[in-house]
Protein backbone atom coordinates (compact mmCIF):
# COMPACT_ATOMS: atom_id res chain seq x y z
CA UNK A 1 0.00 0.00 0.00
CA UNK A 2 2.76 2.55 0.72
CA UNK A 3 4.02 2.14 -2.86
CA UNK A 4 0.66 3.13 -4.36
CA UNK A 5 0.47 6.12 -2.04
CA UNK A 6 3.96 7.27 -3.04
CA UNK A 7 3.17 6.86 -6.74
CA UNK A 8 -0.14 8.71 -6.48
CA UNK A 9 1.39 11.52 -4.43
CA UNK A 10 4.24 12.08 -6.87
CA UNK A 11 2.03 11.77 -9.95
CA UNK A 12 -0.13 14.55 -8.52
CA UNK A 13 3.00 16.70 -8.16
CA UNK A 14 3.94 16.01 -11.80
CA UNK A 15 0.43 16.97 -12.94
CA UNK A 16 0.76 20.23 -11.02
CA UNK A 17 3.96 21.01 -12.95
CA UNK A 18 2.05 20.64 -16.24
CA UNK A 19 -0.88 22.73 -14.95
CA UNK A 20 1.50 25.45 -13.77
CA UNK A 21 3.13 25.60 -17.20
CA UNK A 22 -0.27 25.78 -18.89
CA UNK A 23 -1.23 28.74 -16.67
CA UNK A 24 2.10 30.46 -17.32
CA UNK A 25 1.58 30.12 -21.07
CA UNK A 26 -1.74 31.98 -20.82
CA UNK A 27 0.18 35.15 -19.99
CA UNK A 28 2.59 34.89 -22.92
CA UNK A 29 2.02 37.38 -25.75
CA UNK A 30 1.40 35.81 -29.13
CA UNK A 31 0.52 38.90 -31.17
CA UNK A 32 -3.19 38.24 -30.73
CA UNK A 33 -5.33 39.73 -27.99
CA UNK A 34 -5.98 37.25 -25.21
CA UNK A 35 -7.56 37.82 -21.82
CA UNK A 36 -4.81 35.62 -20.38
CA UNK A 37 -2.39 38.51 -20.87
CA UNK A 38 -3.99 40.45 -18.01
CA UNK A 39 -5.52 37.65 -15.89
CA UNK A 40 -2.51 37.38 -13.57
CA UNK A 41 -2.09 41.12 -13.04
CA UNK A 42 -2.99 42.08 -9.47
CA UNK A 43 -4.56 45.42 -8.58
CA UNK A 44 -4.57 47.16 -5.21
CA UNK A 45 -8.25 47.22 -4.30
CA UNK A 46 -9.34 48.30 -0.81
CA UNK A 47 -6.01 47.30 0.69
CA UNK A 48 -5.60 43.87 -0.88
CA UNK A 49 -4.06 42.68 -4.12
CA UNK A 50 -6.86 41.34 -6.36
CA UNK A 51 -6.53 39.73 -9.81
CA UNK A 52 -8.15 41.81 -12.57
CA UNK A 53 -10.44 38.98 -13.64
CA UNK A 54 -12.03 38.99 -10.16
CA UNK A 55 -12.90 42.67 -10.25
CA UNK A 56 -13.85 43.25 -13.89
CA UNK A 57 -15.27 41.69 -17.02
CA UNK A 58 -12.32 41.00 -19.31
CA UNK A 59 -12.85 40.08 -22.95
CA UNK A 60 -11.15 40.22 -26.33
CA UNK A 61 -13.73 41.58 -28.80
CA UNK A 62 -11.32 41.12 -31.71
CA UNK A 63 -7.76 39.94 -32.43
CA UNK A 64 -6.13 43.27 -31.56
CA UNK A 65 -8.03 44.59 -28.51
CA UNK A 66 -8.74 43.66 -24.91
CA UNK A 67 -11.62 45.35 -23.08
CA UNK A 68 -11.78 45.57 -19.29
CA UNK A 69 -15.02 46.78 -17.69
CA UNK A 70 -14.64 47.06 -13.88
CA UNK A 71 -17.56 46.07 -11.66
CA UNK A 72 -16.71 49.10 -9.51
CA UNK A 73 -16.07 52.18 -11.70
CA UNK A 74 -13.93 53.74 -8.94
CA UNK A 75 -11.30 51.02 -9.49
CA UNK A 76 -10.66 52.09 -13.11
CA UNK A 77 -7.55 54.18 -12.31
CA UNK A 78 -6.07 51.44 -10.11
CA UNK A 79 -6.52 48.84 -12.86
CA UNK A 80 -4.95 51.15 -15.44
CA UNK A 81 -2.01 51.83 -13.10
CA UNK A 82 -1.48 48.10 -12.40
CA UNK A 83 -1.42 47.26 -16.13
CA UNK A 84 1.12 50.01 -16.81
CA UNK A 85 3.29 48.80 -13.90
CA UNK A 86 3.16 45.13 -15.01
CA UNK A 87 5.76 43.58 -17.28
CA UNK A 88 3.36 42.66 -20.12
CA UNK A 89 4.30 45.77 -22.11
CA UNK A 90 0.75 46.89 -22.93
CA UNK A 91 -0.58 50.45 -22.94
CA UNK A 92 -4.09 50.73 -21.42
CA UNK A 93 -6.45 53.60 -22.31
CA UNK A 94 -9.43 54.50 -20.15
CA UNK A 95 -12.56 55.42 -22.08
CA UNK A 96 -16.28 55.44 -21.20
CA UNK A 97 -15.88 53.63 -17.85
CA UNK A 98 -13.78 50.84 -19.38
CA UNK A 99 -10.17 50.19 -20.32
CA UNK A 100 -9.18 49.36 -23.87
CA UNK A 101 -5.82 47.78 -24.58
CA UNK A 102 -4.55 47.60 -28.15
CA UNK A 103 -2.28 44.63 -28.69
CA UNK A 104 0.24 45.57 -31.37
CA UNK A 105 1.62 42.92 -33.71
CA UNK A 106 4.98 41.48 -32.65
CA UNK A 107 8.17 41.95 -34.66
CA UNK A 108 10.05 38.82 -35.75
CA UNK A 109 12.86 39.64 -33.32
CA UNK A 110 10.38 39.96 -30.43
CA UNK A 111 8.69 36.69 -31.44
CA UNK A 112 12.05 34.92 -31.29
CA UNK A 113 12.74 36.31 -27.80
CA UNK A 114 9.31 35.24 -26.59
CA UNK A 115 9.81 31.77 -28.12
CA UNK A 116 13.09 31.48 -26.20
CA UNK A 117 11.29 32.45 -22.97
CA UNK A 118 8.62 29.83 -23.66
CA UNK A 119 11.34 27.23 -24.18
CA UNK A 120 12.94 28.20 -20.86
CA UNK A 121 9.56 27.94 -19.08
CA UNK A 122 9.12 24.44 -20.49
CA UNK A 123 12.65 23.43 -19.44
CA UNK A 124 12.04 24.69 -15.91
CA UNK A 125 8.95 22.49 -15.58
CA UNK A 126 10.73 19.45 -17.04
CA UNK A 127 13.38 19.96 -14.35
CA UNK A 128 10.61 20.20 -11.75
CA UNK A 129 9.17 16.87 -12.98
CA UNK A 130 12.61 15.25 -12.78
CA UNK A 131 12.99 16.60 -9.24
CA UNK A 132 9.69 14.94 -8.33
CA UNK A 133 11.08 11.67 -9.79
CA UNK A 134 14.23 12.05 -7.69
CA UNK A 135 12.14 12.61 -4.54
CA UNK A 136 9.93 9.60 -5.31
CA UNK A 137 12.95 7.36 -5.88
CA UNK A 138 14.55 8.58 -2.64
CA UNK A 139 11.33 7.84 -0.73
CA UNK A 140 11.16 4.36 -2.27
CA UNK A 141 14.82 3.70 -1.36
CA UNK A 142 14.22 4.86 2.20
CA UNK A 143 11.12 2.66 2.55
CA UNK A 144 13.03 -0.36 1.22
CA UNK A 145 15.95 0.39 3.56
CA UNK A 146 13.53 0.59 6.51
CA UNK A 147 11.91 -2.71 5.45
CA UNK A 148 8.54 -1.07 4.74
CA UNK A 149 8.55 -2.41 1.18
CA UNK A 150 10.48 -5.20 -0.54
CA UNK A 151 13.32 -4.69 -3.00
CA UNK A 152 11.14 -6.03 -5.84
CA UNK A 153 8.34 -3.60 -4.98
CA UNK A 154 10.84 -0.75 -4.93
CA UNK A 155 12.29 -1.70 -8.31
CA UNK A 156 8.83 -2.08 -9.86
CA UNK A 157 7.72 1.27 -8.40
CA UNK A 158 10.87 2.99 -9.72
CA UNK A 159 10.01 1.76 -13.22
CA UNK A 160 6.51 3.22 -12.82
CA UNK A 161 7.98 6.53 -11.62
CA UNK A 162 10.24 6.59 -14.69
CA UNK A 163 7.23 5.95 -16.96
CA UNK A 164 5.30 8.78 -15.27
CA UNK A 165 8.30 11.08 -15.64
CA UNK A 166 8.57 10.26 -19.34
CA UNK A 167 4.83 10.81 -19.84
CA UNK A 168 4.74 14.24 -18.16
CA UNK A 169 8.03 15.37 -19.69
CA UNK A 170 6.65 14.55 -23.16
CA UNK A 171 3.41 16.38 -22.32
CA UNK A 172 5.39 19.47 -21.30
CA UNK A 173 7.42 19.21 -24.50
CA UNK A 174 4.22 19.06 -26.60
CA UNK A 175 2.72 22.11 -24.84
CA UNK A 176 5.99 24.02 -25.28
CA UNK A 177 6.26 23.21 -29.00
CA UNK A 178 2.61 24.21 -29.56
CA UNK A 179 3.12 27.53 -27.75
CA UNK A 180 6.32 28.29 -29.67
CA UNK A 181 4.48 27.57 -32.92
CA UNK A 182 1.65 29.88 -31.81
CA UNK A 183 4.13 32.66 -30.98
CA UNK A 184 6.05 32.31 -34.26
CA UNK A 185 2.92 32.25 -36.44
CA UNK A 186 2.34 35.69 -37.89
Amino acid sequence: MPVKKILKEHETSMKKCVEYLHNEFKGVRTGRASTGLVDNIKVEYYGSMTPINQMANVNAPDATNIMIKPFDPSSLKNIEKAIKASDVGLNPMAENGAIRISVPPLSQERREKIAEQVKQMGEAQKIAVRNVRRDANKKLDDDEKNKVISEDDRDHAKKEVDQMTKKYTEEIEEHTKAKIEEVMTV
